[in-house]
Parts: structure tokens; C-alpha cells; sequence
């Protein structure tokens, strides 16, 4: 008597199609998401996105960068640790401070008391996303220029805008800087690499897609010269 065959191994789940999006609802609709899960980034949606990124500006098409994708736990953990201190000399060290503006002179702190939190909860949490990307300037290191590559921040919006698009969450941010050579020693960059932030991507746990507060326009844009 023959012994029935083995069924086959189940298919893996395909990955989701991103959401059809207009630009301008994708630009409208786009804010820092801190509260991310824990459930994994497959890897066909990190190269997606990865590759949206890539078609971002590029001062003189130099494209002098690298964009390590940090999934490691340990390498996530010992950056994480400089984040926290950067976060804390910061922002948390003045945690009530903060918190009590934005209660009694809301309009006068840059920091509202619900975005405070949400920051506050990834400094604890930051290793916790599934996927970092971290964007490089290779040769940047020693450089006086200040603009030098500022061009990869349209990159790096583009990365969100993809991620978005999956349903994905993002932030950037930049609290890392204080321990720069400990951070390039950490992802093995050479000597004269400069990251240029940290933008932890996963699916939101909290939170929603909505328009970012700003201020009104008529305050910020000025029409051939600045006014006071």
C-alpha cells in the first residue's frame, strides 16, 4: 500500500498591493507615525519603497549615498541607546516643563502635548519597528558645506510617501547625531560616511492618516519679500 503524498507546502501570503493614491492625497495625508507594531516589513516591500526613494533628488545626479536597511535587533538596540540619550538631553530631561506649556500656552511651544507623547513613546520604543532605513552621504563627513546633500531629505520624503502608500508608518528623525561615530562604527560605514537620519518604518499600532496641523498659510508664505 503506497503512502499518500506529502501536500504541498503552502504558498507565502502575497504581499499587499499599495493603496492607489493621489499625490496630492498622499502629500495632504502623510504625518510622522510613532506608533508602529512589531509585525515584520516583508522585504518585496522594503525594496519597493527603497526604490521610490532612489528616483528622489540628487544634487548634480551624484547619487552619493547609501540606504542601509537596518533589521537587526542588536544593531537596533545599541543605536537605540544613543537615540535615547540624545532624546533625553533634549526633550525628556524636560518632560513636565514641556508637558505644562503645552497645557497652559498651547500656541506659544512648538511641541503639542499629544506629539510630545508620540515622540516620548518611540525614544522608548524605537527598536521595537520592524525595518530602519538609514540614509548615507558617502564622502560628507568632513565637509564645512551645510547644504552639502541636503537633496537626500526629498529622497527621504519619497520613502515615506511609498511607505505610506503600504500602509506603512514613518518618522524622521535625527536624535541619533550625538553618538555619529558610534553609529557608523555600528552599521560598518567608512571613515567619511555622515547619516543623514534615522526613519524607523512598520505598520501603525495608534494613531490615523490625517492632514498634519500647521499653521495657516497666509502666516508663513511671504510674496517676493519676508515681513515681520
Amino acid at each position: 500500500m503506497t503512502s499518500p503524498a506529502p501536500s504541498p507546502a503552502p504558498s507565502p501570503a502575497p504581499s499587499p498591493a499599495p493603496e492607489d493614491l493621489s499625490l496630492l492625497e498622499a502629500l495632504h495625508s502623510t504625518p510622522a507615525r510613532r506608533y508602529l507594531s512589531t509585525e515584520p516589513v516583508p522585504d518585496e516591500i522594503v525594496r519597493a519603497i527603497l526604490d521610490a526613494a532612489i528616483r528622489g533628488p540628487s544634487g548634480g545626479n551624484a547619487q552619493s549615498w547609501a540606504w542601509i536597511v537596518v533589521r537587526d535587533p542588536e544593531t537596533k538596540k545599541r543605536i537605540a541607546d544613543w537615540y535615547r540619550e540624545g532624546w533625553n538631553r533634549h526633550y525628556g530631561s524636560r518632560r513636565e516643563e514641556i508637558l505644562q506649556a503645552a497645557e497652559s500656552v498651547p500656541d506659544q511651544v512648538p511641541m503639542s502635548k499629544r506629539s510630545f507623547l508620540a515622540a516620548d513613546h518611540l525614544a522608548a520604543h524605537i527598536e521595537e519597528a520592524p525595518v530602519w532605513i538609514v540614509p548615507v552621504l558617502l564622502g560628507a563627513a568632513k565637509s564645512a558645506n551645510p547644504r552639502l546633500g541636503s537633496s537626500v531629505y526629498g529622497a527621504v520624503q519619497q520613502l515615506m510617501l511609498a511607505a505610506r502608500a503600504y500602509g506603512l508608518g514613518s518618522t524622521l528623525t535625527t536624535l541619533h547625531i550625538g553618538h555619529e561615530a558610534d553609529v557608523r562604527e555600528a552599521l560598518g560605514l567608512p571613515g567619511d560616511a555622515l547619516t543623514m537620519a534615522i526613519i524607523p518604518i512598520g505598520y501603525p499600532s495608534q494613531g490615523r492618516w490625517s492632514q498634519p496641523k500647521r499653521r495657516p498659510l497666509d502666516e508663513v508664505v511671504f510674496w517676493d519679500r519676508y515681513t515681520s
